[in-house]
């Protein structure tokens, strides 16, 4: 009991210092809710749902969120700050959710894969190749896919989503900005700068 007590006195003061601008306290206040929130996220993601989002991308867009959105919080005690952003979280996974339901519905043809079985270089390969010739002529064999995977994934979380869901799945910039909270031209911030890094590092592969 006294340890608890303790840990809450402790979030307690790391609240407190985050609301005077400490981001220092802020980032290690978050890191204490991780993997509680990683687990809460696990539960609530259909095994469905799961293979489109991984809910270490909906904390760190949680974490984000409660950033940006710190003066929101009325709250004067643990809980109710556990509360908050378990609140947060909760939205995230709700629109991740819907968001399947949506894709589900979609025509199958405007499912965009990595590794096309006509043969030909997927949306994304395409777009990486910009304007290099030969590249964009090859067919996209299973070791290109792994490597642009691999890429996918050292992107920062926002820009993988945004790129994943804009050359990935299809959907268009405005449902992107909408799904991340964003202004369209932030959007296309991110996914412009999430391809530019895509492109050195398949370079630099």
């Amino acid at each position: 009991m006294g340890r608890v007590m303790r840990d809450d006195t402790r979030k307690m003061d790391l609240i407190a210092r985050a609301r005077q601008g400490d981001r220092q306290a802020l980032g290690e206040l978050l890191e204490a809710y991780r993997d509680g929130l990683h687990r809460l996220a696990a539960r609530r993601l259909d095994e469905r749902v799961a293979v489109r989002v991984d809910a270490s991308d909906l904390i760190q867009m949680t974490f984000l969120e409660a950033q940006r959105n710190l003066a929101q919080f009325q709250g004067e005690d643990e809980p109710a700050w556990r509360a908050w952003l378990e609140g947060i979280l909760g939205h995230n996974v709700a629109n991740a959710v819907r968001d399947h339901a949506r894709l589900l519905k979609r025509d199958v043809r405007r499912e965009q894969s990595m590794d096309d079985s006509h043969g030909a270089a997927s949306p994304l390969k395409r777009e990486l190749d910009g304007d290099d010739s030969s590249p964009s002529q090859r067919v996209m064999r299973g070791e290109e896919a792994d490597r642009l995977l691999r890429a996918l994934e050292s992107l920062p979380p926002e820009q993988r989503l945004a790129v994943r869901l804009r050359h990935l799945e299809g959907w268009q910039l405005l449902e992107i900005a909408e799904h991340m909270g964003r202004t369209a031209a932030a959007t296309a911030g991110l996914i412009k700068r999430g391809l530019q890094t895509l492109r050195r590092r398949m370079r630099e592969d």
